[in-house]
């Protein structure tokens, strides 16, 4: 079982910790520091089921922390600014990065698929656990999942290339089967993507042990 808490960084813990006085003693509330003002959105998802680990990620644009139901409000209060912050840097590292997607694509683009005058109009490293890309052909946008950050450049290059047909065809029938046969690596690219796929199913999302 999960509870979902969406914090507002004005009004978090307003009400949580409230004094209790009595004529023989007064309890007084834990000493907690406040959020830092810049924080971007995010929400805390306590979960039974967890024990000892925590972990965040972006999801839909949101960064989730999920957390042992038992954490005390202190800690969490505690490391809300932490998990962000790793999230943070994760991310910068990928937008760092996405230069070299660019650069991929041009090269693709020119070497295999000279006749396509589409181009993308971005692409970007995303958070995507279904697929290992996704073309929006549309608008001409394309995303790798962040799984593949990493990996031998050829798999990341055949992925890219995979998209990149999608901004002229959608399905994948024989044409799209035509263009992603130009892709000499391919064979390689998709055996070791089958590999990668067996070895991420039996590999747990990264976490962070409470101490």
């Amino acid at each position: 079982m999960q509870s979902v808490e969406n914090f507002i960084q004005e009004s978090i813990f307003e009400d949580t910790f409230t004094p209790v006085k009595s004529e023989r003693f007064q309890r007084k509330s834990p000493k907690i520091n406040p959020l830092p003002d810049n924080l971007p959105e995010f929400r805390v998802i306590r979960s039974t089921r967890r024990k000892r680990s925590i972990s965040a990620y972006r999801q839909n644009g949101i960064i989730e922390i999920h957390i042992p139901d038992r954490m005390s409000r202190k800690d969490e209060f505690a490391m809300i600014p932490e998990m962000i912050a790793i999230v943070l840097k994760r991310e910068a590292k990928n937008r760092s990065s996405n230069d070299l997607l660019e650069t991929l694509a041009h090269e693709l683009i020119t070497k295999f698929l000279p006749e396509f005058h589409e181009r993308p109009s971005s692409i970007t490293w995303r958070t995507m656990r279904e697929r290992w890309g996704s073309c929006t052909t549309g608008d001409g946008t394309i995303r790798i999942s962040h799984r593949l950050n990493g990996v031998p450049q050829y798999v990341i290059s055949h992925v890219l290339f995979h998209e990149l047909i999608h901004l002229r065809v959608p399905g994948h029938g024989d044409e799209f089967t035509h263009y992603l046969d130009r892709d000499p690596d391919k064979a390689r690219a998709e055996a070791f993507l089958e590999g990668f796929e067996a070895g991420l199913a039996a590999t747990p999302e990264p976490t962070f042990d409470l101490e």
